[in-house]
């Protein structure tokens, strides 16, 4: 297994010599269209991060969280998780370290954290990616794909927390 990547790396560099590609001159190419894509996403990145820790610190997500869960409840999602479903779609790290706080407090054979690690691993941090995708292919009108994926995501949390209370 140790040997998979050298014998990748000499493969790709034996067929582009036998097909007479300029590899170091293709990698050159390459890395300066990254580093030009990496400070074009360096602002769409530093406004999602900030707006999570501004939602955390202002008090907001607290006021939303108290409010949604009587919402998310009806359709079968636990009190507990509503935090969970609103810091995900923010923050990855962020969301796990609540799925962890989750499973320390209600234990991790508990419905509600099965529930949790479902929506955990079957949601996106939707505007990290949204940042990373659009700012790539320079595209406008970014609400109706973030409506769509945030929505999918709810689908799907209450659909794993109904498939957790069944199964």
């Amino acid at each position: 297994m140790a040997l998979i990547i050298p014998l990748l790396f000499i493969a790709v560099i034996g067929f582009a010599a036998v097909k007479r590609v300029n590899v170091y001159g293709g990698f050159t190419r390459g890395a300066e269209s990254a580093l030009k894509f990496t400070l074009n996403l360096l602002p769409c990145l530093a406004a999602v991060f900030m707006m999570c820790e501004l939602f955390e610190v202002s008090g907001l997500s607290a006021f939303v969280i108290k409010w949604l869960s009587p919402a998310f409840n009806f359709f079968g999602i636990p009190e507990g998780l509503t935090k969970l479903i609103l810091i995900k779609p923010l923050s990855g790290s962020g969301s796990l370290a609540y799925l962890t706080e989750i499973m320390e407090t209600y234990g991790a054979d508990s419905y509600i954290a099965r529930c949790a690690c479902v929506c955990y691993g079957s949601s996106e941090t939707v505007f990290y990616v949204s940042a990373v995708y659009f700012v790539g292919v320079r595209a406008k009108g970014l609400f109706r794909p973030i409506a769509i994926s945030l929505l999918a995501a709810f689908a799907a949390t209450a659909l794993a927390c109904l498939l957790c209370r069944v199964m």
